[in-house]
């Protein structure tokens, strides 16, 4: 049975509305194929392109204050809708953005973006420009990192406006080359409609 064909039977079956519906879903409907697609994520996230990267955003943002962090958002923020992008370029010319867009590409659809988080949940690298560069205040960080390696964090489903289709975000931490260290995060776009 199809996603929609699933939404349409709940709707059917109890007179609920379908933010509500989507809900139910959500928290029930995907969590194996996400966790067992989470499995496969875990295996490209040891590749060295990964882990090079946050070891060494992590090393170059060490002393970043709070004050420091929210100043590095707000230009962000600001850059997304500017013509000249320092910032977001510099992040999305690494070698590690590239690795994930293909990441992304390879999977038809199935992943709607990427992006990987040093350990206070700043930008490291991106498929796509995230609204913000600090996700650190942010349930996909905040469930992650700081959880330890076997976190595992999934969002509700959501009708994504622009692709009109229903997605999940699936957050992870990203480990050193030890397999146990959680050196940063990951988050995926998923869309739940394409899992298998």
């Amino acid at each position: 049975m199809s996603f929609k064909s699933k939404i349409l039977a709940m709707l059917v079956i109890a007179p609920i509305t379908l933010v509500s519906a989507m809900t139910v879903a959500s928290a029930n409907e995907f969590e194996g194929q996400l966790r067992s697609y989470a499995d496969d994520v875990k295996i490209w996230l040891s590749d060295p392109v990964v882990i090079d990267a946050v070891k060494a955003q992590n090393a170059e943002n060490a002393g970043l204050s709070q004050q420091d962090i929210d100043t590095l958002d707000k230009e962000w923020r600001a850059e997304t809708s500017a013509t000249d992008k320092p910032l977001i370029d510099k992040v999305l010319d690494r070698p590690l953005s590239k690795f994930l867009r293909e990441k992304s590409d390879e999977t038809e659809g199935l992943i709607t973006e990427i992006f990987v988080m040093d350990n206070k949940g700043l930008n490291v690298g991106q498929s796509d420009v995230t609204s913000d560069y600090w996700q650190g205040d942010e349930a996909k960080w905040q469930k992650t990192y700081p959880v330890g390696a076997d976190a595992i964090h999934m969002s509700d489903v959501e009708l994504d406006e622009s692709t009109q289709t229903y997605q999940s975000q699936l957050s992870l931490p990203v480990l050193d080359s030890d397999g146990s260290t959680v050196i940063g995060a990951i988050t995926l776009g998923i869309n739940v409609e394409l899992l298998e």
